[in-house]
């Protein structure tokens, strides 16, 4: 492997990643919008959305990891030539999106009373309940919205998406303007208004979606001529199987923090307040390397559908270094500028000090989560999904968690502790699923690639 051919591929995988790292970032610009407009009206609800934002990264995170089957599966039928089979992949996604989003919304309105007996501040418990149960129902048009775009990226047609994307983040500022604090003769609705406002955006994201896949001349051929048919249920089934490892392996990370959040919260509303505004930053950061991630996937799947699986280390290898520049400037601007950082989101003086001593220690991290998540997204163009779904499991809940319990209750460093132990876990990932990576494309011959 040349320097040249490492650079040159770093280049192909920039171009494919941008417009996917751009549409993330207007993703996770919601929350952080959500996050800063909602605490210049109070820590007891910023505290409350942090404690939504956890629980809904779950399902959230579990729909994005089971509809990346629908991007290895249409950059494969692209690279063999199969329009049939992207269509037939769509609309079995949309089918699966839909199931995804209706669980979600039953859970939504069974979780409350189990909240209040995690002993957590009864006050924020309180704040809640109408907050989560808006958040469920906009995940129904956010999962189908993914779907498409997963085609699309797959397709290698990133750019509208991410333009439809960054409308619909555009239209939530508005919309919590207007209904958060009561403008234009609307009510202020505070943190539902916020949950309202996140509901009608994504709502149109989607409907932006399917109005450009039915008009681009680009896609006419690859995408579904009756979106939604009655589902094929082994078709169903095999995207299942595939997409859902990687939903575990990404689980299992979500959860641990999630988990951490409720911790958190045991130990008072400040403290998981500062929590929510490290996490949505360190988050947000994340998008980055999550997006190259994304573009290593469909290109190593594309690959693979094509037959040139040789490729798949080169590609891993240019995004790594990617990833690898990205972090050393990322790190020194949050280590430098972690107090006026936090002082976007609080006020608070207690508040805000805690969120500075997160957030360095997300920017410590960073490398590790980038490592990590990019080495999983070469994996799953390989379609190896169930290493890394048990390393994450292993890493995060065996390691990473009760490591952060301990140094948190029986060390007495507090929300400082549990996140180091996060980083522990994310550090073992990196480790693990890079080691994997780089001993499967080890295998000659290539054509033995997918092989156990």
């Amino acid at each position: 492997m040349t320097r040249r051919a490492l650079l040159d591929d770093a280049r192909s995988t920039l171009r494919l990643a941008l417009p996917l790292i751009a549409g993330q970032v207007s993703q996770m610009l919601m929350g952080v919008i959500d996050t800063a407009m909602i605490g210049r009206i109070g820590v007891t609800p910023l505290a409350a959305a942090a404690l939504v934002t956890n629980l809904s990264h779950l399902p959230l995170v579990f729909g994005i990891g089971v509809l990346t089957a629908v991007s290895v599966k249409v950059s494969q039928a692209r690279g063999a030539g199969a329009p049939e089979v992207a269509r037939s992949v769509l609309r079995q996604g949309l089918w699966i999106a839909l199931g995804a989003g209706g669980l979600t919304v039953a859970a939504a309105f069974l979780l409350p009373p189990i909240l209040g007996k995690l002993d957590q501040d009864p006050e924020v418990v309180a704040a809640t309940s109408p907050f989560l149960q808006l958040i469920a129902w906009s995940l129904v048009p956010a999962f189908l919205g993914m779907a498409v775009k997963n085609h699309a990226d797959a397709m290698n047609h990133p750019w509208p998406p991410f333009w439809i994307t960054f409308a619909g983040v555009l239209l939530n500022v508005v919309l919590n303007w207007i209904m958060i604090y009561g403008n234009l003769g609307s009510p202020a609705l505070g943190l539902a208004g916020a949950g309202i406002a996140t509901l009608i955006a994504r709502t149109a994201i989607f409907i932006g979606m399917i109005a450009w896949c039915r008009t681009s001349p680009n896609l006419r051929e690859w995408i579904p001529r009756h979106w939604f048919r009655r589902p094929i249920r082994q078709e169903v089934t095999a995207l299942i199987r595939l997409g859902l490892p990687s939903a575990l392996q990404m689980l299992a990370e979500v959860s641990a923090f999630v988990g951490a959040g409720l911790l958190i919260g045991t130990l008072g509303k400040e403290a998981l307040a500062a929590h929510q505004v490290a996490l949505v930053v360190a988050a947000s950061i994340f998008m980055v390397p999550l997006g190259l991630s994304m573009a290593v996937t469909v290109r190593t799947g594309a690959a693979v559908g094509g037959g040139d699986r040789g490729a798949a280390r080169r590609i891993l290898g240019g995004a790594l270094l990617l990833a690898a520049g990205f972090t050393a400037l990322s790190l020194g601007g949050i280590i430098g500028g972690r107090r006026i950082i936090a002082s976007w989101f609080v006020t608070d003086a207690a508040t805000l000090e805690a969120a500075a001593g997160l957030l360095f220690i997300s920017a410590i991290f960073q490398t590790s989560d980038a490592i990590q998540v990019i080495s999983a997204g070469a994996l799953r163009g390989l379609e190896d999904v169930h290493f890394p779904a048990n390393a994450a499991f292993a890493a995060h809940w065996l390691l990473g968690l009760p490591l952060g319990w301990f140094l948190a209750f029986r060390h007495g460093m507090g929300v400082d502790g549990i996140w180091w132990g996060l980083t522990v876990g994310l550090t073992s990932c990196a480790v693990l699923f890079n080691a994997r990576f780089w001993m499967r494309t080890a295998r000659t011959p290539t054509d033995h690639l997918l092989q156990g």
